[in-house]
């Protein structure tokens, strides 16, 4: 959907968007876990691509609270929306390095908050218009983001096997470095909904999602900020295989 608005100066983008998200915190010790992660993002719900996300990294528990980690992610862009990001009519690439830090914390009795800080390393691919998927130079930017997130149960003050929960989550990406510009703010995603633990180690949530995204270069025509406001679900499913036994 088409708008500009004057007095905001600025264009809007508006899409409709699925997620469906896969992550798995694999246990390989006392404190150390492996992460696995892939996100299949659509735009109309599901009929066409917007992003395909997958990531994998580690992680240390350095206190019962505190956890640090780091990995790997590619993530391929396709071309969606009133404004793709690239004009080229084809997908780009985008590799990253990123490191977090994950802190835990309850609120009363049963209510479960998690805070998480993550620096992000971005290679975007730049691709010249007419060869396709061939990379031509590949731009780099640094990015922060803030994520709180939150549990509660359904049906006791804590959340047990075969039992409901409410789940939510805001985040906040902020990007900085010399490259940035006046583009700090890069997007917001708030999501809420409800989920079902089968067992410890496996979980399903569906959530609604509202993502806010500003465009790094502005509209070719008016030079005016691009900003996508996109509205969907995220659909989860957590299954921490555990890859050794834990100890007694």
């Amino acid at each position: 959907m088409r708008a500009a608005a004057g007095q905001a100066a600025r264009v809007r983008d508006t899409n409709q968007i699925g997620w469906y998200v896969y992550e798995g915190d694999h246990r390989l010790g006392r404190r150390w876990t492996l992460h696995t992660e892939y996100q299949w993002r659509r735009v109309y719900f599901i009929r066409e691509a917007q992003q395909s996300l997958a990531r994998l990294g580690g992680a240390f528990q350095l206190a019962p609270r505190v956890r640090v980690g780091g990995g790997y992610t590619s993530l391929i862009t396709h071309p969606y929306g009133d404004y793709p990001t690239a004009d080229t009519g084809v997908p780009f690439p985008e590799h990253r390095l990123y490191q977090d830090v994950q802190l835990s914390d309850t609120l009363g009795r049963c209510l479960t908050l998690e805070h998480r800080v993550r620096l992000e390393q971005r290679w975007q691919g730049q691709l010249a218009e007419g060869q396709g998927r061939a990379v031509r130079a590949w731009a780099y930017q640094n990015r922060i983001r803030y994520q709180l997130s939150a549990t509660l149960p359904l049906q006791g003050q804590r959340l047990d096997n075969r039992e409901w929960y409410l789940t939510g989550f805001d985040e906040v990406f902020l990007s900085f470095g010399r490259r940035v510009g006046s583009n700090v703010f890069n997007q917001n995603r708030v999501a809420g909904g409800v989920g079902y633990q089968f067992t410890n180690d496996f979980q399903v949530s569906v959530l609604y999602l509202n993502q806010i995204t500003q465009h790094a270069d502005p509209e070719p025509l008016t030079g005016l900020p691009v900003f996508e406001f996109n509205h969907g679900f995220r659909l989860n499913v957590n299954y921490n295989l555990p890859l050794v036994k834990k100890r007694r």
